[in-house]
């Protein structure tokens, strides 16, 4: 952010300032551990850990100030909430950032992966800012924001909802110039009631935009196709039908990634990402459509696109040990997401020759749908073939009676899982997926720990023969 005295800061949270004035030279931070020097630790009170606890160690790593609800020895900004205050910040920086343009993402699945390409992409046409952690909600927003400053040229806003109202006030902080509704699904729906619920709260970013802001909208399901209704100024459809303003074809999967000739307004360009799942190409088009809206060439595009990397964890990461090929997948799951991460699986088991192995957990926050929601999952996989599907702590996935295939189910617990993972054999791929709150990174780490040791038996017992 720039630099702002304290006195001003506390003028704009509507608080009292204590101690001395002084200017403050860096953003805010929530951890007193990682506090910037010259910078602001926000003192919040969480349900376990209290941030008043850690002023002196934000001090100690060198805060200059402190937003805290209750006095403090330190200098600091008394205000009655300090999320609230946070908001208020936050908000006139963005007023103060005239030539900075915000592009804010929201849909059901793709945020953070289109959030990584776009980073990549419009680093190498300015300073961009976009959050590295999953900075989506009302403390993270308002912390990207905040990480501008006025050599910034553009900031990467992604927008989570819990519910209805939730994207209308983080976009009224935001202040979106372009906004990007990627898909409409299931994910969350246990806590909107109905897919109508979570399409509407959706699209609260579209109908933020002023009529000079550019809606970027994909057409994978209904709900996204109408919000191109909410905005009377341009919009920008991207997808895979001919008449989508930016769309992929001749499309062709190598190892899993996708290749495709990328068609916009200005022609056609050549695109391979280095990212895996055929997914991918939606949120490669997003990105190519923000590029469009800006007016950046379509080499340019198609260039970043092909050497993107994705840098949050546990996103379709592929390991490869022993002869096996690993998809940890495991950041989150939603019906629409796990199905796009079998059908992954199956290409790669197709390329290598293997058998395809789904460790599979529990979606979470599906509400009524639930339980049909996971048996479909599951009949799917039978359709598809998977080879082995395994669920861990989920038997909700066991398919219809009625389904046919010779897909080997396992239903079992983590430490079945383990065992299960010992049947694993060189040229086989696998998916580990399951919702955040299943901890699926730790079983990756042990079922790449069981493979690698049975590897070691394996090599050991030759060489003695």
């Amino acid at each position: 952010m720039n630099s702002m005295m304290a006195s001003q800061i506390a003028q704009v949270m509507d608080g009292s300032l204590s101690g001395e004035d002084i200017l403050v030279t860096a953003a805010p931070s929530l951890k007193s551990s990682e506090v910037e020097q010259g910078g602001i630790f926000l003192a919040i009170q969480g349900e376990k850990v209290d941030g008043h606890d850690f002023v002196e160690d934000a001090f100690s790593h060198g805060a200059l100030l402190a937003i805290t609800t209750h006095a403090v020895a330190h200098r600091h900004v008394l205000v009655e909430d300090v999320t609230a205050a946070l908001t208020l910040l936050a908000r006139f920086a963005r007023s103060e950032l005239k030539d900075l343009t915000v592009i804010g993402i929201t849909g059901s699945q793709g945020k953070t992966t289109t959030k990584d390409l776009l980073r990549h992409m419009l680093s190498q046409h300015g300073e961009t800012i976009a959050p590295s952690g999953n900075y989506n909600n009302e403390l993270g927003v308002p912390l990207t924001l905040l990480a501008c400053s006025s050599t910034t040229k553009y900031a990467v806003i992604e927008m989570g909802a819990r519910h209805s109202g939730d994207i209308a006030h983080l976009a009224s902080i935001a202040q979106p110039d372009i906004a990007v509704v990627l898909r409409v699904g299931m994910a969350h729906v246990g806590e909107f009631g109905s897919i109508e619920a979570i399409a509407e709260t959706k699209s609260e970013l579209i109908s933020s935009l002023s009529s000079s802001g550019i809606a970027i909208l994909g057409q994978y399901d209904p709900y996204t196709k109408a919000m191109k209704g909410l905005h009377d100024g341009r919009t920008i459809a991207f997808g895979t039908d001919h008449s989508d303003d930016v769309r992929a074809t001749e499309i062709e999967m190598r190892e899993g990634r996708p290749h495709f000739d990328l068609v916009t307004p200005a022609g056609r360009a050549a695109v391979g990402l280095r990212i895996v799942g055929e997914h991918q190409i939606s949120n490669a088009l997003a990105c190519a459509a923000v590029g469009t809206a800006l007016g950046f060439s379509i080499d340019s595009i198609a260039t970043a696109l092909s050497t993107a990397l994705i840098e949050s964890k546990w996103r379709m990461e592929i390991h490869e040990f022993s002869g096996v090929l690993l998809i940890n997948d495991s950041y989150n799951a939603s019906p629409d997401a796990v199905e796009a991460a079998l059908r992954t699986l199956i290409l790669f088991a197709q390329e290598r020759g293997g058998r395809a192995w789904a460790f599979l957990g529990k979606m979470a926050e599906l509400g009524e749908s639930s339980a049909s929601a996971h048996q479909q999952v599951g009949t799917l996989a039978y359709q598809m073939g998977i080879d082995h599907l395994v669920c861990v702590d989920a038997p909700e996935y066991q398919p219809a009676q009625n389904v046919d295939g010779q897909t080997n189910l396992h239903l079992c617990d983590r430490s079945g899982a383990r065992a299960i993972a010992e049947q694993i054999e060189p040229g086989d791929v696998i998916l580990v997926k399951a919702s955040r709150s299943e901890r699926f990174e730790l079983l990756a780490e042990e079922i790449e720990e069981v493979v690698k040791a049975n590897n070691v038996a394996v090599e050991v017992g030759g060489e003695e023969e």
